[in-house]
């Protein structure tokens, strides 16, 4: 399951009929101390029991990922309250930012009691360092069938689990409303619909696509797509699991695509040095027409309280469409199960944290649809809270999705994700070819014999 990409199709993912986000983007790392525990007895705890401290590291700074940062507070102080004795110290860091600090704390083995990791392949080396505790007693405790079946699996090796995600995600293409309007334009049905709107807001002066591959995961949305759309779901998939080859035709050609984009002017100036939130920001100003990411963004658009009403009015999505003669489907989606947490295997406090993961995951579920507009990877009545219409509908279309796949650099281990992700970047600064681009990654993985 690590190395290989993961495909569900609805059957499998949605018992409840709903899925969703989980890698996130912001801008800056802070440290802090939740607030001071609560007075009063504890459900779990009483006054007298032994102070513990878990240190806890997450990717959520209150700047550009506002509601989710407040539902970690939230979080924790519901459990501080109900475990007077137990502090949460955070550490707060953006996307690459946490990725990188999870690199440093590994050499020394010294991870956070509890923080976030993704699946598959990024795991790989924590969970075959004995970095991370098995969660499984957790899944036969209190969190047994709390999980849209399906979800988990992702985070197992060998027949164990090292994680327990909190969200589930997917990737439409966000567009504004507005500007299409402006240039009559409609939400494309087919590729060649897509580049017609395409060469109009370029032609007019106007930024189609947001975008910042400072990151390289950004642009890897995009060749990911055109990969399923040219060869269907397991081209790609069996290109990495090494039962296929980077040289296929179809992903050859898909590379070829990214490069037409660039030179249709397709993404705002500068892409390839602007962070995701830089690019992201060109989208949130109207100063672009599309904004292709996960549905860790719906707060954007349904709740978050600092974005105008008026911007969130605009902002409609659409499935990537297909292209003419390729084996994709519409209703196949790129994305699948976001960030999940870990408990460091050699936490001094490791029942401790695992109690806080179980009360976190479930809390989450609670919080997440009503307060974030995002769907948890726990299974939540949905009856019971209003949902934005973006999220319903959201929702209706994963009732029909006939595949997901797994971020590719996810799929792969660190070193040839690290390939893929530089290979992106040259593709999409024309510093390399489709050919160039293919050729690097059978020589990244076929070093590390899949």
């Amino acid at each position: 399951m690590a190395n290989k990409a993961l495909t569900w199709t609805l059957t499998t993912m949605l018992s409840l009929g709903m899925v969703l986000s989980g890698c996130s983007s912001s801008n800056g790392g802070t440290s802090q101390n939740s607030q001071e525990p609560a007075k009063g007895g504890g459900t779990n705890t009483t006054e007298s029991a032994k102070k513990v401290t878990i240190k806890m590291m997450h990717l959520w700074p209150a700047g550009s990922s506002a509601t989710q940062n407040k539902i970690v507070n939230d979080i924790i102080k519901e459990y501080q309250t109900a475990n007077p004795n137990v502090t949460v110290e955070q550490e707060i860091l953006e996307n690459e930012q946490y990725k990188n600090k999870m690199k440093v704390l590994s050499t020394a083995n010294n991870l956070p009691d509890v923080g976030f990791t993704w699946a598959a392949g990024y795991m790989d080396p924590y969970v075959k360092g004995d970095m991370f505790a098995p969660l499984d007693d957790l899944l036969q405790g209190d969190l047994k069938d709390k999980f849209v079946s399906g979800t988990t699996n992702a985070y197992a090796f060998s027949g164990k689990t090292y994680g327990l995600p909190v969200e589930l995600n997917i990737v439409p293409v966000y567009y504004n409303k507005a500007i299409f309007a402006k240039y009559n334009l409609q939400p494309p049905k087919t590729y060649d619909d897509f580049k017609t709107i395409v060469n109009t807001l370029s032609s007019n002066g106007v930024a189609p696509i947001a975008l910042g591959n400072k990151d390289r995961w950004t642009g890897s949305l995009w060749y990911m797509y055109l990969a399923d759309r040219l060869g269907g779901p397991e081209t790609l998939k069996k290109a990495i699991d090494r039962t296929g080859s980077f040289e296929d035709p179809n992903l050859i050609r898909a590379a070829s695509e990214i490069r037409q984009l660039v030179d249709m002017n397709a993404f705002n100036k500068g892409f390839n040095g602007l962070s995701n939130d830089e690019g992201k920001a060109e989208f949130m100003n109207s100063k672009a027409a599309m904004y292709m990411m996960g549905t860790w963004e719906l707060p954007n658009y349904t709740t978050n309280k600092d974005v105008p009403q008026s911007f969130k009015d605009q902002i409609g999505f659409f499935k990537f469409p297909t292209v003419d003669g390729g084996k994709g489907s519409l209703d196949s989606w790129v994305g699948g199960p976001g960030v999940g947490l870990f408990v460091a295997n050699n936490s001094k406090v490791k029942e401790e944290s695992k109690k806080f993961v179980s009360f976190f995951v479930q809390k989450w579920g609670e919080h997440a649809i009503s307060e974030a507009g995002v769907i948890p990877a726990t299974k939540v009545d949905t009856s019971k809270v209003k949902l934005p219409q973006m999220y319903i509908d959201l929702l209706n279309e994963l009732n029909k999705a006939s595949n997901i796949t797994l971020f590719a650099d996810v799929q792969m281990k660190p070193s040839s994700a690290e390939v893929h992700l530089n290979m992106i970047q040259a593709l999409f600064g024309k510093a390399a070819t489709p050919e160039e681009f293919a050729k690097k990654h059978e020589e990244a993985l076929a070093k590390e014999g899949k």
